[in-house]
């Protein structure tokens, strides 16, 4: 039998830190690749951010809840990325 933490680690940060990952790499692809390439290299970097949500998770070793922090991760990352997707897609369509 395992004893409580008696001040356990704050597990949000784990969950934004994935999220702020998203943000980097959706704006890297857009500025860094070409617009025919974006699609492909956005669900790589959503391939990546699972990874790293599975990853900053175990790092906590806590497993109340780890479902739902590493869901939580994922989740804000595909909108993060989506976000980013549509807001380079509009640009995109804006006549220069």
């Amino acid at each position: 039998m395992s004893t409580p933490d008696l001040a356990p680690r704050r597990t949000l940060g784990g969950v934004v830190a994935v999220w702020v990952l998203a943000l980097v790499a959706g704006v890297a692809i857009g500025v860094f690749v070409p617009a025919e390439w974006r699609a492909q290299w956005i669900t790589v970097a959503l391939g990546g951010c699972v990874i790293a949500a599975f990853a900053v998770q175990l790092w906590y070793g806590r497993s109340q809840a780890f479902i739902q922090r590493v869901a939580a991760s994922v989740l804000g990352a595909l909108i993060v990325l989506g976000l980013v997707t549509a807001g380079f897609g509009l640009a995109s369509i804006v006549p220069r």
